[in-house]
């Protein structure tokens, strides 16, 4: 996984226990099918290879050399904040093993088509479902975000304070719509950035927040902006649209998935402050634009279900469930 977790109770131990005491029980007892998530899977899908049992291999982030490639060139492009995002370097070893397990996969499982873009070429899109995650149920936009009085747009981040969410670039639009704007951030911070620094004592910070209170703030601000350079799907873009909050994000969010754009919430390239403040201003002068995107967002949010998102598993793992039962009788 990343450099610096693998201390006796981090994931990546958890993860290689796992696989040890499931890759055990396929040879114990083999299943039709075996589900494994990535990091988790390599021990388990060669077993299964061993027994006949097909594999289905969940992959909810980009693939990690593609992560490793773009957090290179980012700590060229930005050194003040490249400690920002030292820990979530990708560790080449880890790469290897996510490799040998996509190929031991016969069915792959992501949750947005920027995840699929990002595996190795050879991997077969027949052999790769994208199953986007669900949305909390709507919750009315309060009237008090309905006012017509000129105040500024409330702008919120919800997130870890890397660069690797794209950081500098809104902390850099922010700054040059500063005087229409009141600005949030919510997220732990890690390294040491002077600039970021500056940036928290500046606007207002809270480190740390329970989900409930994340929502809460959620409803009290006009719009989510996650600027972010690599992501599986973002969940807070959903649970964002499930207030009825304009969301600024880039393709790399995965939320081309869930997003409209110029619709129900914004896609900007990733690295622009330019495109992020364009589109702020956009809305702090356009407050009828923006009640509409909010509209548009509690609509879409209704349409993207937890419930939908199980169905759509469901409906995966039984092929393959199916598939096994008929080569097993063929």
């Amino acid at each position: 996984m990343y450099k610096n977790s693998d201390s006796l109770f981090s994931i990546i131990r958890i993860y290689l226990q796992s696989d040890d005491l499931v890759a055990k029980a396929v040879c114990a007892r083999p299943p039709l099918a075996v589900y494994a998530y990535a990091g988790a899977a390599l021990e388990t899908f060669r077993s299964a290879r061993r027994m006949g049992v097909r594999t289905i291999y969940e992959l909810p982030s980009a693939h990690g050399q593609h992560n490793s490639e773009l957090f290179r060139e980012e700590a060229e492009l930005k050194p003040e904040f490249a400690n920002t995002f030292h820990d979530f370097l990708v560790d080449p070893a880890w790469t290897l093993r996510q490799d040998e397990e996509l190929a031991l996969a016969d069915q792959v499982i992501v949750p947005s088509g920027y995840v699929r873009s990002t595996l190795p070429a050879n991997i077969s899109a027949r052999g790769v479902r994208v199953i986007p995650y669900g949305a909390p149920a709507v919750v009315p936009v309060r009237p008090s975000r309905r006012s017509k009085e000129n105040r500024k747009l409330r702008v919120l981040y919800v997130g870890a304070l890397t660069q690797g969410k794209g950081l500098s670039y809104l902390l850099e639009a922010i700054h040059k719509v500063e005087s229409a704007v009141e600005f949030t951030l919510i997220g732990s911070r890690s390294g040491d950035c002077k600039p970021l620094d500056a940036a928290l004592q500046r606007y207002h910070w809270t480190p740390s927040a329970p989900h409930s209170a994340v929502l809460d703030a959620m409803e009290n601000h006009d719009v989510l902006v996650l600027p972010t350079l690599t992501e599986g799907l973002a969940l807070v873009v959903l649970e964002a649209l499930s207030r009825g909050m304009a969301v600024i994000t880039t393709p790399n969010s995965g939320a081309l998935d869930v997003i409209t754009n110029n619709k129900d919430g914004f896609i900007v390239p990733i690295r622009s402050s330019d495109a992020l403040a364009e589109k702020l201003t956009l809305l702090a002068n356009d407050r009828e634009l923006l009640e509409s995107i909010s509209e548009a967002a509690l609509t879409r949010a209704a349409e993207c279900t937890w419930q939908s998102y199980r169905e759509l598993l469901a409906s995966t793992v039984n092929q393959v469930l199916q598939a096994a039962k008929e080569s097993s009788h063929a």
